[in-house]
């Protein structure tokens, strides 16, 4: 059982710099494997960041058979002002959740698999050890699966939480390269506001050991429309390049709740057509840049 608080940050009386255009709405479609992906997760008790964070792609990616399975519960010790993951302290801990992640990849005969999770600042290991066994597992029953981890910065614990993510790799090797994806969401600057509790520099440190893995891709994404300037944009993708980032994504902040972080600009699909040609520039080989776009976004291409 998990306790939720009220929001930390109550930005209700802020409204959205205007209504939302109509390249952000997405069109309803549930096909068959929509009910699949739903059963699925339902049946193995399991939580996505696709429900949690309230995912504007929901519809499209459960009908293409695909989700992001969220480890560790479903209240996050931080209590960041984009986020719709509800803030609390976690009582919530499961050693069974590997096994049932690979029931549900196993009921969907999927071949790439993105793996996130809420921080979890009050374990000892951040939650590398679910991560480590999660792979483990999945990889046992195929050898061949595509997965991708977006992990958490493993406050206080970074060193120790990557080792154990890398030995249960080397442990398991697998005929499909690992993405190891973490978030740094927006700009410096506005981290105080955006990222309570987080720091630019530990997400680039983080960043930076995972790419200096043996068969590892490193992976990040950034929000726009907070009111982060261009120059400040493109300064981001040069550290992330600098730290050995190679898969980028570049979305627009959506506020979930009125107790969110409004949006201060609503970027056109053109200026979000020019950061990747800005990206792709700069070396990144894999690129998804569009309103819509989050950080596991069509991951499996």
């Amino acid at each position: 059982m998990s306790v939720s608080v009220k929001p930390v940050f109550d930005f209700s009386a802020q409204a959205n710099v205007g209504r939302m255009p109509a390249w952000i709405r997405q069109p309803l479609s549930q096909g068959q494997d929509y009910g699949n992906t739903a059963r699925a997760v339902n049946q193995n008790t399991l939580n996505t960041v696709c429900e949690e964070a309230r995912c504007p792609n929901r519809q499209e990616c459960w009908s293409r058979g695909t989700a992001t399975f969220m480890l560790l519960g479903e209240t996050c010790t931080r209590a960041c002002g984009f986020c719709a993951v509800k803030t609390g302290k976690p009582t919530w801990f499961d050693n069974e959740e590997p096994q049932r992640v690979a029931a549900a990849v196993k009921n969907l005969q999927l071949d790439y698999v993105v793996l996130t999770s809420v921080n979890r600042d009050d374990m000892a290991d951040g939650g590398a050890r679910i991560f480590a066994d999660t792979v483990t597992r999945l990889r046992q029953d195929k050898n061949d699966i595509g997965i991708e981890l977006l992990t958490p910065d493993f406050y206080r614990c970074q060193p120790a939480a990557i080792d154990i993510i890398a030995q249960a790799m080397d442990a398991a090797p697998g005929n499909n390269q690992l993405v190891w994806g973490h978030n740094v969401e927006t700009v410096p600057s506005l981290y105080k506001h955006v990222r309570k509790g987080s720091d630019y520099q530990r997400s680039l440190d983080l960043l930076a050991q995972a790419a200096n893995q043996q068969d590892i891709e490193a992976k990040s994404a950034i929000m726009l429309g907070l009111d982060e300037s261009y120059k400040e944009v493109l300064q981001v993708f040069v550290d992330l390049r600098a730290a050995g980032v190679t898969r980028l994504s570049v979305g627009q902040y959506l506020r979930p709740t009125k107790y969110h972080i409004p949006v201060k600009r609503y970027l056109s699909p053109a200026e979000f057509d020019r950061y990747a040609d800005e990206a792709r520039a700069m070396g990144f080989s894999w690129v998804k840049a569009g309103p819509l776009v989050r950080s596991s976004y069509h991951a499996e291409e």
